[in-house]
């Protein structure tokens, strides 16, 4: 059976890839912030294991999980995010901190801590990072910033887990019709139109396709643009 360990699974594209996975019969390991939404991605996914951990305390995820991680995972997928715009000269040092722990140190110590069960599968590690993860906006500083650092940690990590297996994929989405893009253009005070923008369901297909790929070949990174 194939496991798979997920963040983000309450919305958007994580909670569109967390059903497919679902769909198709595979293991699910849910992360959830609260017993709150424990119990809420419990009823959506009945077999699912969830567990509880905060995601914007880094520091506290190796107690939270202990002795509670798979011995095999097929795939880590980093899909769990947060976005606070504004220039340089008023984000303060908590959006800063809030941004790149949830963006880039819960991923990295995640990661860290899934790595024995990555490799005992030959697993992969799969980042959504952003447009924003290859390119830098005015606004977009600290959500940029922190993607831009989750390219670099799945570049390194590529590199040192390639002997032991395991295998690294970052997918760059353009805007997607999310409740994180809702509020983006909130913050921007844009109005916002759903349809205008990429679908989740494409992102999971991309993502899909990254974990089902034979292993005579590899994806190490892909960019999902809008088509419209």
């Amino acid at each position: 059976m194939t496991t798979h360990l997920l963040t983000g699974a309450t919305s958007g594209i994580g909670a569109a890839l967390a059903a497919a996975l679902h769909a198709r019969g595979d293991d699910l390991v849910l992360i959830a912030r609260s017993d709150a939404t424990a119990r809420r991605l419990g009823r959506a996914f009945p077999d699912a294991t969830v567990l509880v951990a905060d995601l914007e305390r880094p520091e506290s995820l190796e107690a939270s999980l202990a002795g509670r991680m798979p011995p095999a995972l097929d795939s880590v997928l980093h899909v769990a995010g947060v976005c606070d715009l504004g220039p340089v000269a008023q984000l303060g040092a908590g959006e800063w901190q809030r941004t790149l722990a949830v963006n880039l140190a819960a991923p990295a110590e995640l990661t860290r801590l899934a790595l024995p069960a990555l490799r005992a599968a030959a697993g992969r590690v799969v980042f959504v990072n952003s447009g924003a993860g290859l390119a830098a906006s005015p606004d977009w500083s600290a959500y940029a910033a922190s993607k831009f650092g989750l390219r670099a940690l799945a570049d390194a990590l590529r590199a040192e887990e390639r002997a032991n297996g395991v295998r690294v994929t970052s997918v760059y989405p353009g805007r997607t019709a999310t409740p994180m893009q809702q509020r983006v253009h909130e913050q921007e005070g844009a109005d916002y139109d759903a349809d205008a923008w990429i679908q989740p369901g494409s992102v999971v297909t991309a993502i899909l396709t990254a974990l089902d790929l034979p292993r005579d070949a590899d994806l190490t990174d892909l960019r999902v643009r809008p088509g419209l």
